[in-house]
């Protein structure tokens, strides 16, 4: 009984192989698929991209305004909260006010200054008039008034023309997830 012995062909892989290889499937058709993407190199390389990219959080980025106040307590009382809010008033039209109102927890004992900063992602205005831009360097006037004050004894304080109504809603929205331990002033 004789046995037949078989015959192999290896494919060197030089240089010169790859890049004959590489430029053959430049001509393929759209859509065919590399073979060396079925190896199990290709398929290794693969696996470790994707578990690198699924540990990475994707980065979005945000437009977003910051506001800032200083404000000084000059009761005899610790002040906890303070409702506060940016106002910026178009120079040609007064009477065109946009408001940014904030919600913040300070606890600023007597006779002592902080610093309050607060981020939104509403901008000073959604337009500006053309006579605004016009007359002067900037077209709004900017301005920081405080609404409400919180002391830690439970007395508060009010602005008189304000009317903590309308902000019911977005201060039940404000207060309805967990503060976070730097965090100090929410949006409105």
């Amino acid at each position: 009984m004789c046995r037949g012995r078989r015959r192999t062909e290896v494919s060197l892989l030089i240089q010169e192989n790859k890049n004959l290889e590489r430029n053959a499937r430049g001509n393929d058709p759209a859509g065919t698929r590399d073979p060396n993407l079925d190896t199990v190199d290709g398929r290794s390389a693969a696996l470790e991209k994707s578990a690198q990219s699924a540990q990475k959080s994707p980065s979005k980025t945000v437009d977003s305004f910051a506001y800032a106040a200083k404000i000084h307590n000059a009761s005899k009382q610790v002040i906890e909260i303070v409702f506060w809010e940016y106002q910026f008033i178009d120079t040609a039209n007064p009477t065109n006010v946009t408001r940014r109102q904030f919600l913040c927890g300070v606890n600023l004992k007597p006779d002592k200054d902080k610093e309050l900063q607060a981020f939104s992602l509403s901008g000073p205005t959604d337009s500006v008039g053309a006579a605004s831009l016009a007359t002067s360097a900037s077209p709004f006037q900017e301005k920081v008034v405080i609404n409400r004050v919180e002391f830690a004894d439970g007395k508060s304080w009010m602005r008189k023309d304000w009317n903590a109504g309308e902000i019911k809603t977005a201060y039940q929205r404000a207060m309805a997830t967990p503060w976070s331990p730097n965090e100090m002033c929410r949006a409105l």
